[in-house]
């Protein structure tokens, strides 16, 4: 039996110097942590800034990137399935503004410390605030804020006597592209950007697409689509269609389709991004567009709904939320400070060609330098209004989508009404989108 024994023997042995080793090793430095964040699809500026703000660290942490799908809805979509199983990998994300409510209601959004709240309102611009607030707390951190411009050719609307220089209305670029048999792109695909523009009509005329912002309870969700000015949008979207001034394929012209459009002179008019200006400017680098066309192209904060109410432009751009399982919520929130610093977002903003939501940054000189329109970006940032803010985002907009689409065949009054009676539908679960 001494075999046996023996053999046991050195097996336990072997047992216990493992377990030696093994606790030597626990016992070693782990180092900094590994900040993961989330990001859209972009020209690789997050992941530089990332870079720089590792090395910001001095050592505290690092941050690695891992993109989210293309379309907003998709990135939401992804987060939303992690979060709800406690996933403790994502640190950071970077939020598409209407979802925010939802994130934040969700309890999916790590608490804000004081400070980073303090850190994260100065220097904003006034809707970025109000786009990262849900329940009067902000809940994420603006990183940079997107707006629509009204584009024009400047040689072809010189031609129609329009003064740019002062705002002008929908009614009128309508009736200018139609007497000059030009066109306006817009976008008319059924998708977010539908919800956009139905939104940035009805903000521009005074009124909501939901009337009690901040309410929890779907079914006391009241909407405004049927007020004066929903209904005046929808006469708008009706008479744009009626008028022959949307672009061949409108029902599915999206962002870029339209800036093809405007770029080859066929639209004398076109409501977009700036990314369109360097889209332009990369077309001349690369010897596929003269540099007479961007030369030509104009730019005016977005066309007014109503002739004595400023526009309420578009809002985009993403926010900085700190998800709520993340092991090193501090470190996150002290991450997501230096992302959005100035120099961080100057460079986004050059780089990528994404504003930021920091008003100084709209005169620095290198923003300048590349985007000439930086001034009117701001100007229209500063009225610009934020998308329905409500936990149930994806199904308002979603309403918006089928019943809205396609823009020209919308019929004021009828489509309101049907778009109220969908959304309420859904939000009560009496109807599936």
């Amino acid at each position: 039996m001494r075999g046996p024994r023996r053999r046991l023997t050195a097996v336990a042995a072997a047992i216990a110097v493992i377990a030696a080793l093994s606790a030597a090793c626990s016992s070693a430095p782990a180092g900094p942590p590994t900040l993961t964040w989330y990001i859209n699809p972009d020209d690789g500026g997050q992941t530089e800034i990332a870079a720089r703000c590792t090395a910001a660290a001095n050592g505290r942490y690092t941050i690695a990137t891992s993109t989210l799908p293309r379309q907003a809805s998709e990135q939401r979509q992804q987060l939303v399935r992690r979060l709800a199983a406690n996933d403790s990998s994502i640190d950071i994300m970077s939020i598409d503004p209407p979802y925010v409510p939802e994130f934040a209601q969700a309890g999916f959004l790590a608490p804000m410390p004081p400070a980073v709240d303090a850190a994260a309102r100065e220097d904003r611009v006034p809707s970025s605030i109000e786009a990262s607030t849900w329940q009067n707390r902000l809940v994420v951190v603006p990183f940079w804020a997107n707006t629509q411009l009204l584009w024009y050719r400047k040689a072809a609307v010189a031609a129609m006597g329009l003064d740019m220089s002062r705002p002008v209305t929908w009614d009128q670029i309508i009736q200018a592209a139609a007497a000059n048999r030009t066109q306006i792109a817009a976008q008319g695909v059924r998708g977010e950007s539908l919800t956009v523009w139905v939104n940035a009509l009805v903000e521009s005329g005074g009124g909501s697409i939901i009337t009690n912002v901040g309410e929890t309870d779907p079914a006391l969700i009241q909407l405004g689509l049927t007020a004066p000015p929903g209904i005046d949008a929808a006469r708008i979207l009706r008479e744009f269609g009626d008028a022959g001034v949307a672009p061949p394929g409108f029902p599915t012209a999206d962002e870029d389709t339209n800036a093809e459009s405007f770029q080859s002179g066929s639209a004398a008019f076109m409501v977009n991004y700036p990314f369109i200006w360097g889209k332009a400017k990369s077309g001349v680098e690369e010897g596929t567009l003269p540099q007479s066309v961007p030369d030509d192209y104009g730019w005016a904060v977005y066309p007014r709904t109503l002739p004595d109410l400023p526009s309420a432009p578009p809002l985009g751009g993403i926010n900085l939320g700190v998800g709520a399982f993340s092991e090193h919520p501090d470190l996150a929130y002290e991450a997501t400070t230096c992302i959005s610093n100035p120099e961080n977002s100057a460079y986004y903003f050059v780089s990528n060609g994404n504003p930021s939501s920091r008003l100084s940054v709209f005169s620095d000189p290198a923003v300048l330098a590349e985007f000439p329109m930086a001034p009117v970006i701001r100007d229209s940032l500063t009225q610009a209004e934020p998308r329905p803010q409500t936990a149930y985002y994806a199904e308002v907009s979603g309403g918006i989508q089928r019943t809205f689409h396609p823009p020209g065949a919308v019929v004021p009054g009828a489509t309101n009404q049907a778009a109220t009676d969908l959304i309420t539908a859904v939000l009560r679960k009496e109807a599936l989108l």
